[in-house]
């Protein structure tokens, strides 16, 4: 859509295609031009109003409410229509990008009107001055819309965006009013310096934004923000039929939520752990993030939602303060993991980018030098051992010589050591393992995606989906593997494509996908080679396993095109089934257009299409070369566990023995730390074996024993990837101190099977809080009735929080006869809560971990509630009944 209207000086203001920048819109909003209007809309307090010995209302010093009342409702309203005529008005000299409109003239007089509405709701917030100075201009903006929720109703979407700017605008001018009223003593100025010195963090990070910038960037900016919407705006849904559909959806169709829980580092504070909540939450209010996650948790997936939505400007209200208005830079370690971070001038060129010359000379600098940028830094994993010291170091320069800008780092978890970036001002979370609710979400959103270009999957697909969902409940093996979206995907595809059978365990698990994607589709569909070549499915794999293995042994995830292609010529005379249908460039391109299992991330490079295949066909040629000195002499590096744990379960029983025995051996020049990592892999590496000599296996445990009494929250919670052998090697429960027992109950609860019950229950009589703690915030992980009957029933409710996520852990504690401090975890309505705590009178204290909606007058239901615990990251609550008090975390 395209609209003109005359300009100032003849010149036609044009609103183009594309999302006006919000950075030029508030440069039209000049603290000159804001403050005066503003100002307007409050009154400063008369003689003796100090808020120190007498409470001063928010709601008392607006113009246009109680008894120095100045202003009328019309006047309200010009002033809102003087600040958009503001925003939406060219300053003098602009040209190109800043001569556009945000919104068309026609929706001027209803973003005018949103915004008195909204602004009009300041005489309804009943806030003490002093409370209201410590808070951010964007929670004030929040308070001002909860206050109002239908003011911005019916606008498009540059209405809204345009309403939100003017909002956020107008919430920094009247907490600068607030923050120079005289009537403040020295006590309350130094009880608010953090407020001021944020509120001074802020006018500047927004002043550094200001600056106008030239045509040219603006445009190059818009192109660049569509195209990166464009570019990641897909996942691919492992295992559809990639000849009758699409292989990727639309991420906004594909996307399930993930969810984010506190490192040890962070959450062992003291007081009751936060759950896992949804990502977005946790990473709000925070500007430097290491975001750990094992294979196929959804670390890449997460970046690329990030990016796409702040490229799009559509922010969940969560993230909107941060993110918004910021230029994002998806960038893969992998794509230059051994030259290092590129500089800002080749970011684009080093990832890819198809209009990485057009940028205009310089620009990617200055983004980054005024603090506009997202910077999403993903697989430090994917760098060798040996350059991510540097990396590190790297990311310290930058973050020091270009402040204000957010970074996201992601790493698989043992790759790094704990607080690796915390020195740097990184906060560290973890990807949460994927809940019931959440597999249960994914599979049904799957088969509803493979549906779509189907009809005739329609009739089909309901049934395969029940079945699944059962199946995962009740089989424990299913249940172990569907813990992150990438398993959860290949069962989805698996059990579709099997027409139900679904295979046991991780290495069947991979063979049949395997099978699935290398001869059984095009063979059952009957389909004719589109390119002249028909291979069979163990040629595929041998071929395939050659460049897995180049990349294993030369430490990278992607190859030179020319490289996979000379590597499968040095081959190919060895498959003479491959060598007798066409050349290496040939079969090459059979390989990464029929396979699905090979991509090409830019023009000249190949990889894998995830990790994880490239560790399983690595394993695999290894295997095959019986190459395990190879495997011995890196066992110590974090980047080959996977594929040692793959080559124990491909390997015979006399090889599997001989790669344990030499993993549990001492090995001159390692470290005390890599020779425990050696052992710790042995043990994990033992569930993988299908055969295995009764006495390497006692060995195993032998050599191990003493290592899983963890000192440290780290440390136990390291030992849950080892998997349930790990419960037998434990010590028994009653034998140790309370502060052990707490470590024994973080590695149980790590472990997500519902072995660990069976050893939970020798700490369930334990009066130690910390240990209760655990043991209460850990049934998601767990079949909810069996651990409310074994754990849940047995823990002293005195001083401990039960969380509650579903409607199933609501009714299992209602059958137990309530308790008297719950943490909702879950996503209930007021009324679900209502009906669902039982007994009523009961409940004594409430943790709100989600939001609930602002309004708590619903609490007066519970007549014994003493207090309202609310995480920091929630809308400020009103309406809490009298005798209830308030606790933020």
């Amino acid at each position: 859509m395209k609209s003109t209207a005359p300009g100032p000086a003849g010149v036609d203001q044009v609103m183009g295609d594309h999302h006006m920048d919000p950075m030029i819109i508030m440069a039209r909003l000049l603290p000159k031009v804001v403050a005066p209007l503003i100002k307007k809309l409050l009154v400063r307090p008369g003689p003796g109003a100090f808020l120190v010995n007498r409470p001063l209302r928010i709601r008392g010093l607006v113009s246009f409410r109680g008894e120095h009342r100045t202003l009328q409702e019309r006047d309200v309203r010009r002033i809102a229509a003087k600040l958009v005529d503001r925003a939406v008005t060219p300053l003098p000299g602009a040209t190109g990008a800043e001569l556009e409109r945000p919104v068309a003239p026609d929706e001027d007089p209803a973003v005018a009107d949103a915004l008195f509405r909204t602004l009009w709701a300041l005489g309804d917030i009943d806030l003490e001055i002093v409370q209201n100075a410590r808070l951010e201009a964007a929670e004030l903006a929040r308070r001002l819309r909860h206050a109002a929720p239908d003011a911005a109703r019916g606008l498009t979407g540059d209405g809204t965006e345009l309403h939100g700017i003017l909002l956020d605008t107008a919430a920094l001018h009247i907490l600068e009013f607030f923050t120079r009223l005289s009537g403040f003593t020295t006590r309350t100025l130094v009880e608010n310096r953090h407020a001021l010195g944020r509120l001074d963090d802020a006018v500047g990070a927004l002043a550094a934004r200001l600056p106008s910038r030239s045509a040219e960037d603006a445009a190059f900016e818009a192109r660049y923000a569509h195209d990166t919407a464009v570019l990641h705006n897909h996942l691919t849904i492992f295992g559809i039929d990639l000849a009758h559909s699409p292989d990727s959806w639309p991420l906004d169709a594909a996307y399930l939520g993930l969810r984010c829980e506190a490192e040890p580092a962070a959450a062992d504070r003291g007081g009751p752990p936060e759950p896992a909540v949804p990502a977005e939450h946790a990473l709000s209010g925070r500007r430097r993030i290491l975001v750990r996650g094992v294979a196929g948790s959804g670390k890449t997936t997460l970046l690329q939602w990030l990016a796409v939505a702040t490229a799009r400007g559509e922010l969940p209200a969560s993230l909107r303060p941060a993110l918004y208005g910021r230029v994002p830079f998806l960038l893969p370690v992998r794509r230059f993991a051994r030259r290092g971070l590129p500089s800002p001038g080749d970011f684009l060129a080093a990832v890819g980018y198809p209009g990485a010359e057009a940028q205009p000379p310089g620009w990617a600098d200055r983004v980054l030098r005024a603090g506009r940028a997202l910077l999403l830094i993903d697989g430090v994993d994917e760098a060798p051992e040996d350059e991510r010291e540097r990396l590190r170091r790297k990311l310290r320069d930058w973050t020091a010589l270009y402040p204000g800008n957010v970074w996201i780092v992601t790493s698989r978890p043992s790759a790094v050591r704990a607080d690796w970036l915390t020195a740097d001002g990184f906060a560290e979370l973890s990807l949460a393992p994927m809940s019931r609710e959440d597999i249960a979400a994914f599979i049904q959103r799957w088969h509803r995606a493979a549906a779509q270009p189907d009809p005739d999957d329609l009739d089909r697909l309901p049934h395969y989906e029940r079945t699944l969902l059962n199946a995962v409940r009740i089989t424990r093996d299913l249940g172990r593997l569907a813990t992150n979206p990438l398993m959860c995907g290949m069962l989805c595809a698996l059990h579709r494509d099997r027409r139900g059978y679904l295979p046991d365990g991780r290495k069947e698990l991979y063979e049949a996908a395997l099978s699935m994607l290398l001869e059984r589709r095009d063979r059952e569909r009957a389909m004719v080679p589109t390119d002249g070549i028909d291979l069979p499915r163990q040629p595929k794999i041998q071929l395939l396993q050659k460049l897995a293995h180049w990349m294993l042994v030369n430490g990278h995830s992607e190859m030179d095109r020319k490289v996979a292609v000379d590597t499968l010529a040095q081959h190919l005379p060895a498959i003479p089934d491959a060598a007798r249908q066409g050349g290496a460039e040939e079969v090459y391109r059979h390989l990464l257009n029929r396979t699905g299992l090979l991509r090409e991330p830019a023009p000249g490079t190949v990889d894998f299409v995830h990790r994880t295949f490239q560790d399983f066909l690595a394993a695999r040629a290894t295997v095959q070369r019986h190459d395990f000195g190879l495997l011995l002499n890196h066992a110590h590096l974090s980047e080959w566990e996977d594929v040692i744990r793959m080559a124990v379960a491909l390997a015979r029983p006399d090889e599997c023995a001989a790669l344990l025995n030499g993993l549990l051996a001492p090995r001159p020049g390692i470290r005390a730390a890599e020779a425990r990592h050696r052992k710790l892999l042995a043990a994990a590496c033992v569930e993988h074996a299908t055969e295995l000599d009764p006495e390497v296996r006692q060995r195993v445990r032998r050599f191990t024993r003493d290592m899983v009494r963890p000192g440290t929250v780290a440390g136990a919670r390291a030992l849950g990837w080892i998997g349930p052998i790990v419960l037998e090697m434990l010590p028994e429960p009653a034998e140790v101190s309370d502060g052990e027992a707490y470590l024994l109950a973080v590695t149980a609860t790590s472990i997500a099977d519902d072995m660990a019950i069976d050893y939970l229950t020798g700490l369930r009589k334990r009066a130690y809080h910390d240990v209760r703690a655990q043991l209460a915030g850990a049934w998601r992980r767990y079949d909810t009735a069996r651990y409310a009957r074994e754990i849940i029933a047995h823990l002293d409710p005195d001083g401990l929080f039960f969380p509650v996520a579903d409607a199933e852990e609501l009714h299992a504690l209602r059958e137990l006869g309530g308790r008297p401090c719950l943490q909702v975890a879950g996503e209930f309505t007021a009324a679900e809560l209502i009906d669902g705590i039982v007994p009523a009178d009961g409940l004594v204290r409430l943790w709100l971990a989600y939001d609930l909606g602002t309004s708590m007058e619903w609490l007066a239901a519970f007549p014994r509630l003493e207090e309202l615990w609310v995480s920091r990251r929630l809308p400020p609550v009103t309406g809490v009944p009298d005798g209830i008090r308030v606790i933020e975390l």
